[in-house]
Parts: structure tokens; C-alpha cells; sequence
């Protein structure tokens, strides 16, 4: 090979090597988002459990609240039961 040709594979490689590089680092810091994306949801998880206790409290509180929870209990949890136990099936 002459001169020309060791130039064209020397600048080739040092190119491969810093996509390489570069590749190295942004793979591990999406591992370090997906990390942190993965504490948020269970925090987000957490906040909507406890509105939910919240809603809860306040729907026995109120006038209508005892028919609201009522129905609920009797036609909309058994739905919501179903539905996860058919997905849960599903999978």
C-alpha cells in the first residue's frame, strides 16, 4: 500500500474509534435516564395511590358519596377485577 492508501485507514480507524467512544457514553448515560425515569413512575405510582385514599376519604364524607361508593363496590371493582384477570391471562 503507499502513503495515501495508510492515510485513508489511519483517519478511518481513529473515526470508528471516537464513534465508538462516544457510543460507549451515551449508552450508559440512557442507562442512568432509564434508572431515574424508573423512580419517577414508582413516585408518580405512590402520589396516585394516596389521591386516591385521599378521594376515598372524601367520597364517604359527602352526602352522595355513600351511593358513589356503593356502586362502585358492586359494579365497578368487580369490572376492573375481571379485566386485570383476563390480562393477567393474556400474558
Amino acid at each position: 500500500m503507499n502513503v495515501a492508501e495508510w492515510i485513508l485507514v489511519v483517519i478511518l480507524s481513529l473515526t470508528l474509534l471516537v464513534f465508538l467512544i462516544v457510543g460507549i457514553i451515551l449508552i450508559v448515560k440512557l442507562l442512568g435516564i432509564a434508572d431515574e425515569a424508573r423512580k419517577i413512575v414508582v413516585r408518580g405510582q405512590d402520589i396516585a395511590d394516596n389521591a386516591n385514599g385521599v378521594m376515598s376519604n372524601v367520597r364517604g364524607m359527602t352526602s352522595i358519596g355513600g351511593v358513589v361508593q356503593t356502586f362502585v363496590d358492586k359494579y365497578v371493582e368487580p369490572k376492573l377485577k375481571e379485566n386485570k384477570s383476563t390480562k393477567k391471562e393474556e400474558k
